[in-house]
């Protein structure tokens, strides 16, 4: 979490959309312009807010498919495997390399979630990049 994104502001654009609302339904005749067009800028602040994180996780789960796909290869010759949701490839990281083709197998023939990878991982290997 980055405090100055993620609750100042997440707080101001929340607040100065939520007072752009307010703004823009007690507007009069003179005012009713300006005011939807503070609207609609807080609108498209609140767009750029929401897929300036979206878009940077995105490309975060790329990297993480991409690394843990080499490391499997690494550990076994072999690719992961094709079943594996991306849910169930961010919990894997977190497995050491001693326990990882194993979990990774297991997680594919039990279906479990991301959660449930996590819970079976004996040997924590932190990830402290993820922004």
């Amino acid at each position: 979490m980055v405090p100055l994104y993620h609750y100042v502001a997440g707080m101001l654009v929340t607040l100065g959309f939520g007072g752009s609302i307010v703004n823009f339904i007690k507007a009069d005749a003179h005012t009713h312009y300006s005011a939807a067009l503070l609207l609609v800028a807080f609108f498209v602040l609140v767009i750029i807010f929401w897929y300036a994180r979206v878009f940077a996780l995105r490309a975060q789960d790329r990297a993480i498919r991409a690394e843990e796909n080499f490391r499997h290869y690494i550990l076994t010759g072999k690719q992961l495997p094709k079943e594996l949701t991306m849910a169930q490839i961010i919990g894997l990281r977190f497995a050491s390399d001693e326990e990882f083709p194993a979990l990774a197998k297991k997680a594919v023939d039990e279906k479990l979630s991301q959660k449930q990878i996590k819970q079976e991982i004996k040997n924590w290997r932190a990830d402290h990049y993820r922004a």
